[in-house]
């Protein structure tokens, strides 16, 4: 039976990230920046990716990665979740390096692997796996076309764009026309890109990369969503053991220890569900079933436990100045990305046939 606990190894690595981020990434700047023109937080990002070689983790040794698995950088994106980083390892140290996998590209992968370069898929966040995706046209030897709702573009250093041809192209930032689009989440900004004639070098085919691409970023999103949600509850449990109304603390009261026991229930099967799929996804068996059980659960739950954040903090919880309404924000954009909770049920029914009558 598959021991979904966590190694030591794994407990040592979230220690590891958990020092960094409390170090670097606190609320305070994640706000400020929220509010700015630069979102991303190219500093943590490169102590992360560089100083602690997380941007390699599901590259292997021989490719000038570490060599880990989905495990750990699950663990790494629970803690990423907790501070609602504003770095871009979900688009660029999964999404981006696993369709570099499947296409076999080692010189651009060993690239993203040191962090140094920050890859992004060109395919719209919202989009599922084996969702039929937008593709730009080739002619004379260049691309043309727009892309829409793109994850983290902006921080890009290279696009990986589809074709019509069915080709995967790589694609430098500074040879596309990147504009920002309104976004729910401040911390994971999207962005429409336009290529006008831009060169590209073609990788390797399109439909297995963006198919393995985004079925890594369905199972590892729970493990952000779950990191997110555990934040919310424990936050809410500490605030409401301080915060005191009739003389006495707020979290004595029946009602809502009642509220808070159902949101922990919710929480450690939240936490059930994301080590499955990215175990699952480590040891490639039934992948496609993990993941998708994990974001049919996950989504509910991460925006139900922000919701409860913010309403349970009270009048300091609807202010800008408190964190709260970041990671509801991030859970209501996650439950929309890489397919929607229905999706996800709708497509695990195919898998396990269980079709409805």
């Amino acid at each position: 039976m598959t021991d979904l606990l966590y190694s030591e190894e794994e407990e040592a690595l979230r220690a590891a990230v958990r020092d960094l981020l409390t170090d670097h990434c606190d609320a305070a700047g994640v706000l400020a920046r929220a509010e700015s023109e630069a979102p991303h937080d190219l500093a943590l990002w490169k102590s992360l990716a560089e100083g602690m070689g997380l941007a390699g983790l599901l590259v292997p040794e021989e490719q000038g990665g570490q060599g880990a698995t989905h495990r750990e950088a699950a663990v790494v994106l629970e803690e990423l979740g907790r501070a609602v980083a504003p770095v871009p390892y979900l688009t660029s140290a999964v999404v981006a390096t696993e369709a570099l996998l499947a296409c076999g590209e080692e010189e651009l992968l060993a690239r993203l692997a040191s962090g140094r370069t920050v890859g992004v898929l060109a395919v719209a966040l919202h989009l599922a796996p084996g969702a039929a995706f937008p593709a730009v046209r080739v002619q004379d030897g260049v691309l043309h076309g727009e892309l829409t709702g793109i994850a983290d573009a902006a921080a890009a250093d290279v696009l990986l764009v589809p074709a019509a041809d069915g080709g995967l192209y790589a694609v430098d930032s500074d040879a596309v026309t990147v504009t920002g689009q309104v976004s729910l989440d401040l911390t994971r900004p999207v962005a429409a890109v336009r290529l006008d004639g831009a060169a590209g070098r073609r990788v390797g085919d399109a439909g297995p990369a963006v198919r393995r691409a985004l079925r890594a970023a369905v199972g590892l999103l729970a493990s952000e969503q779950f990191g997110l949600a555990d934040w919310s509850l424990t936050e809410t449990v500490r605030y409401l053991k301080e915060r005191k109304q009739f003389n006495r603390p707020v979290g004595g009261f029946q009602a809502l220890k009642h509220r808070l026991a159902q949101l922990w229930l919710e929480v450690v099967n939240l936490r059930a569900a994301a080590r499955n799929a990215a175990d699952a996804l480590a040891r490639d068996e039934d992948a496609d079933v993990a993941a998708a059980v994990a974001q049919a659960y996950a989504a509910p739950v991460a925006v139900h436990a922000a919701e409860e954040a913010l309403q349970l903090h009270g009048g300091i919880g609807m202010t800008w100045e408190h964190p709260v309404h970041l990671y509801l924000k991030r859970a209501k954009a996650d439950s929309l990305a890489y397919g929607t909770a229905g999706a996800h049920r709708e497509a695990l029914a195919g898998l396990v046939d269980l079709q409805a009558p």
